[in-house]
């Protein structure tokens, strides 16, 4: 596996198993994924599944310095206790004494609060503080655009070592993206399939067909190809060893540029400067 070297000196594998929607079946899944291959499990608090996922790793007997583990600050713990409260619980259920990776998931918005900036501050600091401690490993963000970005930079004694956000053919963000790549932000890409919907997409299927390859594994080549760490999902557990194990295979200029004007079939419609939850 690949591994990609962060702006604190750490690294994470160029490929994770993403879990978002992942709630029934969760210990079967990642039990799966993990006897495929996977070192790097992406989850949430939010996404409900961390006790299976801590379940699961703890059956596996893979030793935890083997594993890079994720997971995410939900929005109703943004202050410094929630934040705490939250790594607490997190910890607990993945059965785990710290993260490699912990994140904000979604960023206060101004549509939201006028005082984002400050909200987004404080969980950050509290973030910060888990860092310094050895509790987090790494930290960074999810969902955050440009305004955020800038508006967070401008008080993190620690820059993010991550934007996790939504990428994919058809949606590549790319204000966002070479802003966080200027900053030495590396990007993580949640759903680089458009969640399924870009399967059905005519235009690259027929660019998948070129390579010999599926609709899938275009999509993660595209990501990887963008120099993102790419989180893919699968339940089905022929598609979680091959979104792992393919043979790379280099896109064309020209078909990377289709890909990324693609009609945007893909994207879940989720703004995070406009988002109300």
């Amino acid at each position: 596996m690949k591994q990609v070297i962060l702006n604190n000196g750490t690294d994470i594998p160029e490929i994770g198993f993403g879990t978002w929607q992942t709630t029934e079946s969760v210990q079967k899944t990642v039990k799966t994924a993990l006897e495929a291959g996977y070192t790097h499990i992406d989850t949430a608090d939010i996404y409900g599944n961390e006790a299976e996922i801590g379940e699961a790793i703890e059956q596996s007997g893979i030793d935890r310095k083997n594993l890079y583990l994720t997971t995410k600050i939900w929005n109703s713990n943004r202050t410094a206790a929630g934040v705490k409260h939250s790594v607490e619980q997190s910890l607990r259920k993945l059965k785990t004494d710290y993260l490699d990776l912990l994140l904000i998931h979604w960023p206060a918005n101004a549509k939201q609060f006028e005082n984002w900036k400050e909200i987004n501050a404080e969980t950050w600091k509290a973030m910060e503080e888990l860092n310094k401690s050895g509790v987090v490993k790494t930290i960074g963000v999810s969902n955050f655009m440009l305004p955020q970005l800038k508006a967070l930079l401008e008080t993190a004694e620690v820059i993010p070592a991550v934007n996790q956000i939504e990428f994919h053919p058809g949606y590549t963000q790319e204000e966002t993206v070479n802003y966080s790549k200027e900053k030495g932000i590396v990007i993580e890409a949640w759903s680089p399939i458009g969640s399924g919907r870009l399967l059905k997409d005519e235009d690259l299927k027929a660019i998948a067909d070129n390579y010999g390859v599926s609709p899938a594994i275009l999509c993660i080549q595209f990501c990887l190809q963008c120099g993102t760490v790419v989180l893919p999902k699968s339940e089905n557990p022929e598609n979680i060893k091959n979104n792992l194990h393919f043979e790379r295979f280099k896109i064309s200029e020209t078909d990377m540029k289709a890909l990324k004007t693609l009609e945007e079939t893909g994207f879940s419609g989720l703004n995070p400067e406009t988002v109300d939850f």
